[in-house]
């Protein structure tokens, strides 16, 4: 990681499922799982990860087309089970995210997040992995709209009274790049995450890194 010197961003938001931790695997697992135990078709790793970073209903009917229905509810009970309780598959923030951070934080650049993990989700990885204090704000899955609405970086926006050209959105998804794109906003992609860089880059990033540590040179 290079020295800390100056940042080219007034505000640096960072998707985390994919992003900041390492918890595809285990994402993809758990809703492998729920769909089985809910007697439904097993879906394909591809077909999962392309749902993360969506609001969780959303996502799930993306794939199971099951409406507003009691199955539904069953399935998204079952997900949370296997994913806040059951399955046991690792979670580890990836390498260098924290020395990332900490270079960040000491810059003086502000840092939010953008999720599509619920309220109670993010506090609880942020207590595990003592995150919380790197962070001016987030948004949740259940305080904005579902991405790739940019619902989520326009709050943050104004709440942290930030231009979006001062900001940058850096994620692993179509669905980040989806967000910024649709309010012009800079945005970054990382290949090491859930979704290829294929997908990313249809979104016009200012570019896509393979690992953590090269965010650094863009920030």
């Amino acid at each position: 990681m290079q020295q800390v010197g100056t940042g080219k961003y007034k505000l640096v938001i960072f998707d985390w499922d994919g992003t900041l931790m390492n918890s595809t695997p285990k994402i993809v697992s758990s809703l492998q799982n729920a769909a089985l135990r809910a007697g439904l078709n097993k879906p394909s790793d591809e077909q999962a990860n392309n749902i993360i970073g969506l609001s969780l209903r959303i996502g799930l009917d993306r794939i199971f087309g099951l409406g507003d229905s009691p199955l539904m509810d069953q399935l998204v009970d079952l997900y949370r089970d296997e994913y806040l309780f059951t399955n046991q598959t690792p979670s580890p923030m990836f390498d260098g995210s924290l020395a990332l951070l900490d270079i960040l934080k000491q810059r003086k650049q502000m840092m939010a997040v953008a999720t599509g993990k619920l309220r109670r989700g993010l506090d609880e990885v942020w207590q595990s992995t003592d995150a919380a204090h790197y962070f001016a704000s987030s948004r949740c899955a259940d305080e904005a709209e579902s991405k790739p609405s940019p619902d989520m970086l326009i709050q943050l926006l104004d709440e942290l009274n930030v231009n979006k050209h001062e900001a940058v959105m850096i994620g692993d998804t179509e669905h980040d790049m989806k967000m910024a794109e649709a309010i012009d906003m800079p945005r970054i992609g990382v290949s090491y995450g859930a979704q290829p860089r294929e997908k990313l880059a249809k979104h016009q990033p200012l570019t896509i890194v393979n690992r953590v540590d090269e965010l650094i040179n863009w920030l």
